[in-house]
C-alpha cells in the first residue's frame, strides 16, 4: 500500500463523492502495516478537519481553475508540509508530483514549493469569520452555536473538532470482566480508553469489548432497562446500544431493535452473534409508521434519532462539508415524527429516551419542549448536553421521560 495514494484516494471518495471516511479506513489492507495505516488515517483527518486552511495557503498563488482532484492533492501536501513537521518538505512535494496527472505536474511542484517557502497565512476579518476559516466549519453553523450556547461554548467548540478524536471502548460484560482487558485504562463503569488499534485487536474480534464514544455510552444507564423488561431500540443500527442494554439486563427480556434499511439490520445482528446477546429481535422498520397493537406494551423505549451529528466532526470531520440550514429543518420534522409514532407504545410509569449526536437546540432541548406541549402524559424528568469539549468526546443529547401513571 502507497500510504498517501491511498490517502488522496479516499478523500476524493469522501469530498467528491459523500463517502464516510471512518467506513473507508476500516477497509484498508488487512497487511498494511499499522504505521502505514496511522499515516493514512493522520492525512485524510487532518486534512478533513483543515480544508479551508489548508485552500487558503495556496488559493492566491492559483490563477485558473483547479481539477477537483488536483485540489485535493494540493491540500492535503499542504497539510503534511505545515502540520506534520516529521516529514521533510523535499519529500512531500516530490510525492505530490509524482502522484499528480502528467498535465498538472510542473502545477504541483510550483505551487507547493511556493507555499514551503512562505509562512503560513493567518485569515483577516470578523473573529467568526476568522474562527470558521482556523477550524474549517462553516460560517453559519459558527453563527448558530454561538447564538444558541454562547461565543466562547461556540468557540471551544469548534476547536475541540480540530484536535484527534479519542478512541473509546466499552466492556462486553457478557463475554468478560475487567481482569480480561488489563492493559487498557477503565474510566466510568464498563468504559474504557484506547490508544491502541482497538478495532484490530483480539478482544473486538472475540466480542469481548467494542467500539463507543464515552458519551454515546451514558445514553443507556440513563434509560435504565431492567431484567425482563421488554424494550424497543426504535433507530437501532448497528446495534451498539442495543448491546450495552442486553448487558445491563443481564442478557434477560425482550429488546425489539429495528432499523428502515435490511443491510442495517443484519449488522444489528452480527454484533449480537459476536457479542453473546440472545434477547435482542431485529426487523427492518420504519420508525414513522405505526406498529400494530403496540400500545403501552414497552417498559423502556429508546429514540436515538437521526439527527445532523454536529457533535461528532472531530471523528466525522466530513460532515461539516455536507451540513446546511435547510438540512437541519428536514430532520427536525423526521424527529418529531418519530417521537410522535412511538411514544404511545411506552407503559404507564414506563421511561423513554431521546438523544442525538448533535449541538442544535432546535433538534434538542427545543425538539423535547414541543413534544411535551403535544403528549401531556409525559414529563421530562432530566436531559443533559454534553460538550465535546468537556470530557474529550463527542457531542450528545439525551432527554429522560417518563410517562405519568
Amino acid at each position: 500500500m502507497e500510504p498517501r495514494k491511498t490517502a488522496w484516494s479516499i478523500l476524493c471518495r469522501v469530498i467528491q463523492e459523500g463517502g464516510y471516511a471512518n467506513l473507508l479506513l476500516r477497509k484498508l489492507p488487512e497487511d498494511s502495516t499499522r504505521e502505514d495505516r496511522a499515516l493514512v488515517s493522520e492525512i485524510v483527518y487532518g486534512t478533513l478537519r483543515n480544508q479551508t486552511m489548508l485552500e487558503l495557503q495556496w488559493k492566491d498563488l492559483v490563477r485558473t481553475s483547479v481539477r477537483p482532484k488536483t485540489a485535493i492533492l494540493l491540500d492535503l501536501s499542504v497539510y503534511q508540509l505545515q502540520y506534520m513537521s516529521r516529514i521533510p518538505a523535499y519529500a512531500v512535494i516530490n510525492e505530490a508530483v509524482r502522484l499528480a496527472e502528467k498535465r498538472d505536474k510542473g502545477f504541483v511542484n510550483a505551487v507547493l514549493r511556493a507555499v514551503s517557502k512562505r509562512d503560513p497565512i493567518q485569515p483577516q476579518g470578523e473573529e467568526l469569520e476568522c474562527l470558521a476559516i482556523r477550524t474549517s466549519h462553516p460560517l453559519f453553523l459558527l453563527k448558530l452555536w454561538a447564538k444558541q450556547y454562547g461565543m466562547e461554548t461556540a468557540a471551544a467548540i469548534a476547536q475541540h473538532d480540530q484536535l484527534p478524536s479519542r478512541v473509546y471502548g466499552r466492556l462486553n460484560t457478557l463475554r468478560a470482566n475487567k481482569d480480561d482487558l488489563n492493559s487498557v485504562q477503565f474510566l466510568e463503569g464498563a468504559c474504557f480508553v484506547c490508544d491502541g488499534d482497538l478495532i484490530h485487536s483480539s478482544w473486538f474480534k472475540e466480542g469481548k469489548a467494542l467500539i463507543q464514544d464515552r458519551a454515546s455510552q451514558k445514553i443507556v444507564p440513563l434509560l435504565d432497562p431492567k431484567p425482563g423488561m421488554r424494550v424497543l431500540d426504535v433507530c437501532s443500527a448497528p446495534g451498539t446500544k442495543a448491546q450495552q442494554m442486553a448487558c445491563l439486563m443481564n442478557n434477560e427480556g425482550r429488546i425489539d431493535a429495528y432499523d428502515c434499511y435490511p443491510e442495517r439490520v443484519k449488522l444489528i445482528d452480527a454484533l449480537m452473534e459476536r457479542t453473546g446477546v440472545s434477547i435482542v429481535h431485529s426487523g427492518v422498520r420504519d420508525g414513522t409508521v405505526p406498529l400494530e397493537e403496540r400500545s403501552e406494551s414497552y417498559d423502556r423505549i429508546l429514540i436515538d434519532a437521526p439527527c445532523s451529528g454536529l457533535g461528532d466532526l472531530s471523528h466525522k470531520p466530513e460532515i461539516r462539508f455536507h451540513v446546511t440550514p435547510e438540512s437541519l429543518d428536514e430532520l427536525a420534522a423526521l424527529q418529531k415524527q418519530l417521537l410522535d409514532v412511538n411514544a404511545p407504545y411506552l407503559k404507564k410509569g414506563g421511561q423513554m429516551v431521546y438523544s442525538t449526536c448533535t449541538l442544535n437546540k432546535k433538534e434538542n432541548e427545543s425538539q423535547i419542549k414541543a413534544f411535551l406541549a403535544r403528549h401531556e402524559e409525559f414529563e421530562l424528568m432530566e436531559e443533559h448536553t454534553v460538550f465535546p469539549m468537556e470530557e474529550d468526546s463527542d457531542g450528545f443529547y439525551m432527554a429522560l421521560l417518563k410517562k405519568r401513571l
